[in-house]
């Protein structure tokens, strides 16, 4: 189990978190949800390293591999689909899981000229091409059609444990999370 203890975090000024717990299990779908501006990518951010809380104790997460899908995707435009995704793991499993997703004619376009949804798309193949065991997946169906939503759902039930950040009661119903966390 990944536990949070006394979480405080601050930024500017305006406290998000004051004292708050969290527990997460081990494996599943952890659904995080609430208002804009309320801490989900915050809590994220304190479970990815990437953001010092000024306290708590956090648990869990020791020898585990992390990756993780931002609100906008994070790629190298100059490279295609394909290399964005082989960066973590081998040509193979990058092109399976591209497939996966309905990127197979887009495997050796560069990523710069792909679409927002096609973006996303690649962001989340690479995330789940890196032998992880933890995913945390913020706003993780931005720009995707029902369709290309539906094949994203399989890839994030299919993994030990999905963290996932989102404002839209549909991500609940179509991803059914084992645990849900209302902020």
């Amino acid at each position: 189990m990944i536990e949070i203890k006394g979480l405080t975090v601050s930024f500017q000024g305006k406290t998000v978190f004051d004292n708050r717990s969290f527990q997460f299990p081990d494996q599943g779908i952890v659904m995080i949800s609430g208002e804009s501006g309320i801490g989900k990518t915050t809590l994220l951010r304190v479970l990815s390293g990437l953001n010092k809380p000024s306290g708590c104790i956090m648990t869990g997460l020791d020898g585990r591999k992390l990756s993780f899908v931002f609100q906008e995707p994070r790629l190298l435009d100059h490279m295609t689909a394909l290399e964005n995704v082989s960066i973590v793991s081998d040509r193979s499993t990058a092109e399976k899981l591209l497939v996966k997703l309905h990127m197979e004619h887009e495997l050796n376009q560069k990523a710069g000229s792909l679409s927002g949804g096609q973006k996303q798309r690649v962001s989340l193949a690479r995330a789940f091409a890196f032998s992880t065991d933890v995913v945390l997946l913020d706003e993780p169906f931005s720009g995707l059609d029902e369709y290309n939503k539906t094949a994203a759902a399989q890839l994030i039930q299919s993994s030990k444990l999905a963290i996932v950040v989102s404002h839209d009661p549909k991500d609940e119903e179509l991803l059914k999370p084992d645990k849900k966390i209302t902020l």
